[in-house]
């Protein structure tokens, strides 16, 4: 029985829910398997930076790997469909935006050298400011966090000056003021001690956005039948544990934010009125880029 060890490159925390479900995923696979295969899990971006895992795997620098999948969305617009602003802003709609997007996604993958394995949530976006936001004129000039394509967007459609910060680096850049501003989940927002520096968290639920776990194709193939299914019978496991636990905790860090005496507010409606407006915006960018496919891809969400 020769043993098979792979790597897993992640780019959040170990104690974040993402990384949880990884090394739980791992865990079942060792199981399966009877150790069989062994796959370590790498957390915290120490392997390979975020937008950096994707590629190591393809090139089969890693055996499989965790992504923000709308980090690539300049790859494939597909990549981006979950961070269309006020496209699915409920835990329910996500899920069916990704059941439409999925078969488009997977293509898009196994044509790198990729197969798709599951996805898991985040919690809803929200804005974290340390002012009062009103309408979406308060944004104007803010020093806003940019870590895709449509957190750039909604910075250059509102007036502010978007930075690019991967989450690993956000807290550094609170703290040193480099960004005053930005837009991600309850999470990111607590494992960053975003109360240090912010003192308002609106709650727009303006997209959930997933990661993508994914395995080279060749590394997958050289393995045997049985483990094979271990692997495929596992990643249907994470995903639905994924889900669940996103949920959950979603609530959970609102209420962590609030402990440390953040702001939690729904977005006043002159705001909440501006972003959707963006976000029709941004949808018709979306599709432009698109084309056919992701026409076929929204109306079958929107079915």
């Amino acid at each position: 029985m020769a043993q098979t060890k792979w790597n897993l490159p992640a780019a959040y925390p170990a104690d974040n829910p993402h990384s949880v479900n990884l090394i739980a995923f791992a865990k079942d696979v060792a199981d399966a398997t009877g150790n069989k295969l062994q796959i370590t899990v790498h957390p915290a971006a120490s392997l390979f930076k975020a937008p950096e895992i994707k590629r190591a795997v393809a090139t089969g620098q890693a055996q499989a790997g965790e992504v923000l999948i709308s980090l690539h969305e300049n790859e494939d617009p597909m990549f981006g469909i979950d961070v269309i602003p006020f496209l699915a802003t409920s835990y329910p709609a996500a899920k069916r935006l990704w059941f439409a997007s999925k078969p488009a996604i997977e293509k898009k993958l196994a044509s790198q050298g990729l197969m798709l394995l599951f996805a898991v949530p985040w919690g809803p976006q929200g804005i974290y400011a340390k002012k009062d936001l009103n309408t979406v004129e308060d944004m104007k000039g803010l020093k806003w966090r940019a870590y895709n394509v449509g957190t750039s967007r909604i910075a250059e459609l509102v007036g502010a000056q978007p930075v690019t910060i991967q989450a690993a680096e956000l807290p550094q850049a609170l703290a040193t003021g480099v960004v005053n501003a930005f837009m991600t989940s309850g999470s990111t927002g607590y494992d960053s001690k975003s109360w240090e520096t912010m003192t308002h968290f609106y709650d727009t639920q303006a997209w959930i956005p997933k990661n993508v776990t994914f395995v080279n194709k060749a590394a997958f193939d050289a393995l045997d039948k049985p483990t094979q299914d271990a692997i495929l019978k596992a990643s249907a496991v994470a995903e639905e544990r994924g889900w669940k636990l996103a949920e959950e905790k979603a609530k959970w860090y609102l209420e962590q934010l609030q402990a440390n005496k953040m702001k939690v507010l729904p977005p006043p409606p002159a705001l909440k009125s501006g972003l959707e407006k963006i976000g029709e915006q941004l949808t018709a960018d979306w599709l432009k880029k698109a084309g056919a496919d992701g026409e076929a891809v929204i109306a079958a969400y929107k079915k």
